[in-house]
């Protein structure tokens, strides 16, 4: 049998040590899931109870535009005002921004007649703790937070590589912060009695899709494309709300609707085609760099 080469053992040896877990790194993961679970879901779900989920959809728009800044802010991002890239980034930036507006917030005619659901187990009842001015505050931290877990988890990427393990520990930290904040908050036992039927479904849910499958996406498309890329798709996810309100929920659609998916169609294909125009632009040069050092007459010439 034939045993394995010197070489190997020295890259495994190599790619053990760039990989080891630090303390420093233990920190970011903590920070990671104090940022990205712990508060995003305490202040959104607040936030919610204290307005209501419209005004959480349309505070949530405004992740892309904060997170665009952000890279700027940290260098992520280039900006150069005269690039034909970069002028499509920031435009259709602001227009995916606006579009999820106009889906949130401008109702409009409805273009056809469905049968209501008023009366339906997922209807939404009017708040009690209904305080417009606080829940706006708290959905406003929720997105400045959300934002900086992007920029901080695509920084701590490119120091560890290794998706899982990050998904991993970032979700564990999360989990304790947010058990340790609902011992705080919740004193009442029987709350936390979970009822089978909607509420069980509900945390299955969160748990699963909403945590587990969501950080490991958006830790995949951050290592690959960057932040501002990633919170691109959050506009994107209220015509998706919109569209499964429609089919499952028997919500009648309305012009608005229409208008509000149109609009973030353009913007996200504008920021699309900056992000591919800046990509080739990039290659280019680095292929005419490389060929300049190959052949040197050549440039002479």
């Amino acid at each position: 049998m034939q045993r394995p080469s010197r070489q190997w053992y020295w890259l495994s040896s190599v790619r053990s040590k760039s990989l080891s877990l630090t303390f420093p790194l233990l920190c970011k993961f903590f920070l990671l899931g104090l940022l990205g679970i712990c508060f995003v879901q305490t202040f959104a779900i607040t936030g919610i109870k204290y307005s209501s989920p419209t005004l959480a959809s349309a505070m949530g728009n405004l992740i892309p535009g904060i997170t665009f800044l952000l890279a700027i802010a940290f260098r992520m991002e280039k900006v150069a005002l005269r690039s034909r890239s970069s002028q499509a980034k920031i435009l259709g930036t602001i227009v995916s921004i606006f579009g999820a507006f106009i889906v949130t917030l401008y109702k409009g005619p409805a273009l056809m007649r469905l049968s209501s659901t008023s009366n339906s187990y997922f209807h939404l009842p009017v708040s009690q703790y209904s305080n417009w001015a606080l829940g706006g505050l708290l959905l406003t931290v929720t997105c400045v937070s959300s934002a900086t877990w992007k920029i901080f988890q695509a920084a701590t990427l490119k120091e560890y590589p290794d998706k899982v393990t990050l998904v991993f520990l970032s979700c564990f930290f999360g989990t304790l912060q947010c058990a340790v904040v609902s011992l705080i908050v919740e004193r009442d036992s029987m709350a936390w009695k979970l009822q089978p039927g909607i509420q069980m479904a509900a945390v299955v849910y969160a748990a699963i899709v909403g945590t587990v499958f969501r950080s490991s996406v958006i830790a995949w498309c951050l290592y690959k494309k960057g932040p501002v890329f990633v919170a691109l798709f959050k506009p994107v996810a209220t015509v998706i709300a919109v569209f499964t309100a429609v089919v499952f929920l028997g919500e009648t659609p309305h012009l608005g609707s229409l208008i509000g998916a149109i609009v973030i169609a353009f913007g996200f294909y504008a920021v699309i085609w900056g992000q591919a125009n800046e990509t080739n632009t990039t290659a280019g040069n680095v292929t005419s760099l490389e060929a300049n050092q190959k052949f040197p007459l050549l440039k002479n010439t």
